[in-house]
């Protein structure tokens, strides 16, 4: 069951084209008439071997299978000296020059940008660090998380700081990584033509290495998730991970471990991750399997009765950074993930059973409903479910929610049109999808995914467009909108500089991180003693490579100041959609595109 591909394959079709060139038709040679012997009449003997004729002499060469005159003989070899001189050396010095080879077509803007939004991952990894890392300024951190644990052997040592604080936070890193695993699984090839293919691996592997940690994957269903590592307390003096302003690798404040009994969009998620990199791996068989074997048992803990109170309710170290609205769209994300990793028809069952769209408000046309985010996995869903109908078409009795959920994809698509005004867009052609309010970037590049994704799917099954009410809409119309978004991410806004920082000549330079704003000198700041760092008004003495900032306001406007966090702050999540919407538009493989 495990080895079987259910997922069907990335949609990008490389056909290859068979030209007459080709094909050869043999033509045979008449060996018989080539061995075929002449009787010689006497007439013909006779002027063979006949009396030799008085006049001038024909002189004669005997090659020793045959008899050629002499004169054919040079002509023959000035004419091959003639020719060799003509075309042979000529040849030759062609043949013996060095070669060059043809230079690859220069990448595309939004390859040299993936590039970098890639390493960003690099800078955020917590624990032992590999020694490719590529960040010179960071080093080995918390490695005593979770040491006191009993269950879990050698502590939660690893995974990713989710933003500028040092804190772990176990539900959008676990978005993370669903969201990377499905941009390699769809555009693998891509990845692999600019040679990142093996490094969003190691990124995903990094994380889904960590998140096996934090429950007991080995079992047929967990008991338990941990959820958070590290706490920042607002308005305390308590040293903590937002009070103290420090270096990763300086930490000498406690780090409390969160767990929780009762995890459905936690538990959720992290199967969705898991789930979706087995499909990654699936040329490690060993550790697929393991990645699935944990996504069940999360995936059960999740699913279970009397374990449905969600992981961030009542608990305010949670709630007041990521606080879950509900789990409905974690159970349909998470059991497409479970389908096309292992193949069990339950899971599509689940997701097609009416009551579960009812219950995730699914088909509710609420403006929010169409956004994803590491809160809302509805859009992402919809799509997913609808990957299978357009591609794999199972048919009875799953085609009419399949239908639905492929009906309200384009509906989906059609609230990112900016004619129906769903949504404001900024005066410089920014979309806002959070309505105005703070780091909308991150909502931003997930749309800009979903529309390219989905207009990928209907280029790949020779669909032109989709209809919105009674207007068609090419399939060119959603790269348009999620070329213009990446488009003004990258400079192409009022203020014309670039929201990833290392990319462009103009970019955020006082970027809200703490392990970016304090020198890498050998000193260690105390948890006070590094605020001088973050007050200076200099920019940044590391340059997090790749990190795509919450974004401008909604007149366009922009705050280059580190303790304004609403400007200046990256996060994991953010730049998973970043990537994933990098790739979806990069021209490299592309079919015509751009």
């Amino acid at each position: 069951m495990h080895s079987a591909n259910h997922w069907g394959g990335s949609f990008e079709i490389h056909a290859d084209a068979t030209t007459d060139d080709e094909h050869s038709h043999n033509l045979d040679v008449d060996r018989a008439a080539l061995s075929r012997q002449h009787t010689l009449d006497e007439t013909q003997q006779s002027w063979l071997l006949g009396p030799q004729d008085t006049g001038k002499k024909d002189k004669y060469v005997d090659l020793g299978c045959i008899i050629v005159k002499r004169k054919v003989l040079w002509w023959a070899f000035w004419t091959a000296l003639v020719a060799f001189i003509v075309i042979g050396i000529p040849v030759i010095v062609v043949k013996t020059l060095p070669k060059h080879k043809e230079k690859p077509p220069p990448p595309d803007e939004y390859s040299k940008a993936l590039h970098k939004a890639l390493m960003f991952f690099n800078a955020q990894r917590s624990g032992r660090l590999p020694k490719n890392n590529g960040v010179r300024w960071r080093g080995n951190s918390a490695l005593n998380d979770g040491s006191d644990l009993p269950d879990v052997k050698g502590g939660l040592v690893g995974g990713y700081y989710d933003a500028g604080d040092n804190i772990k936070f176990h539900f959008p890193m676990a978005f993370s990584m669903s969201m990377l695993s499905w941009s390699v699984i769809e555009y693998s090839q891509r990845y692999k033509e600019m040679g990142e293919y093996e490094h969003v691996r190691g990124i995903i592997k990094w994380g889904t290495d960590y998140l096996l940690k934090t429950f007991n994957a080995s079992a047929t269903i967990a008991d338990q998730v941990y959820s958070q590592v590290g706490v920042g307390r607002n308005g305390t003096t308590t040293p903590d991970d937002h009070y103290c302003w420090m270096r990763p690798e300086d930490m000498d404040y406690p780090r409390p471990i969160l767990k929780s009994s009762s995890a459905p969009d936690l538990g959720g998620e992290m199967a969705a991750a898991l789930a979706a990199a087995s499909i990654v791996f699936r040329d490690d068989a060993k550790y697929s399997k393991k990645l699935v074997t944990g996504a069940t048992a999360i995936y059960n803990f999740a699913r279970a009765s009397g374990r449905r109170t969600p992981y961030s309710r009542g608990v305010p170290e949670i709630a007041q950074y990521y606080n879950s609205s509900g789990y409905w769209d974690e159970y349909m994300w998470s059991a497409g993930w479970m389908y096309y990793a292992t193949g069990n028809k339950t899971y599509i069952s689940f997701a097609t059973d009416p009551r579960l769209p009812r219950n995730a408000k699914a088909y509710v046309r609420v403006s929010d409903f169409s956004v994803l985010s590491w809160d809302n996995k509805l859009p992402a869903a919809q799509l997913l479910w609808t990957r299978l109908r357009v591609f794999l078409n199972p048919g009875y009795p799953y085609e009419e929610s399949l239908r639905e959920y492929h009906n309200i994809t384009g509906l989906n698509m059609c609230s990112y049109m900016k004619q129906y005004s769903v949504f404001n867009f900024t005066r410089g052609g920014l979309i806002q999808l959070n309505h105005g309010r703070p780091q909308p970037l991150q909502y931003v590049v997930n749309a800009a995914f979903l529309a390219n994704l989905f207009a990928d799917y209907m280029d790949a099954t020779d669909v032109p467009g989709w209809y919105c009410g009674s207007s068609y809409f090419p399939s060119e119309t959603l790269r348009t909108f999620a070329s213009s978004q990446l488009d003004y991410i990258l400079g192409k806004n009022p203020r014309k500089m670039s929201y990833i920082v290392g990319y462009g000549k103009k970019y955020p330079k006082h970027v809200h991180h703490r392990g970016a704003s304090i020198p890498h000198n050998g000193v260690k700041y105390s948890c006070t003693g590094g605020m001088k760092w973050r007050d200076t008004r200099s920019p940044n003495p590391n340059t997090i490579v790749g990190a795509m900032v919450g974004g401008p306001d909604r007149s366009d406007g922009f705050s280059d100041v580190r303790t304004n966090y609403n400007y200046t702050e990256p996060t994991l999540a953010g730049n998973a959609g970043l990537v994933a919407a990098l790739v979806s538009m990069t021209s490299s493989v592309r079919r015509g595109h751009r």
